[in-house]
């Protein structure tokens, strides 16, 4: 699975972070949420931390799932 890339965040004063990709807006957090993002972003990976809280990653069964019999004739795959 590729390693999640594009995203930076940027603080609004001591209560509100907003995550971009790629330069377009993909979350902003408030409040306790924000204290607790910016907490784990320091300690942990970065790129990895923010895919994970804005929802813009992968589970690797994608593929899995569209390859399933019932899924097939969706979307004209």
């Amino acid at each position: 699975m590729p390693r999640p890339s594009g995203f930076t965040y940027e603080r609004h004063g001591d209560t509100s972070v907003t995550i971009t990709r790629h330069g377009r807006p993909a979350g902003t957090l408030r409040g306790g949420r924000a204290e607790r993002f910016l907490a784990e972003v320091v300690s942990g990976d970065a790129q990895l931390v923010m895919a994970r809280w804005t929802g813009a990653y992968k589970h690797g069964n994608e593929r899995t799932a569209r390859d399933h019999p019932r899924n097939r004739g969706a979307g004209g795959r």
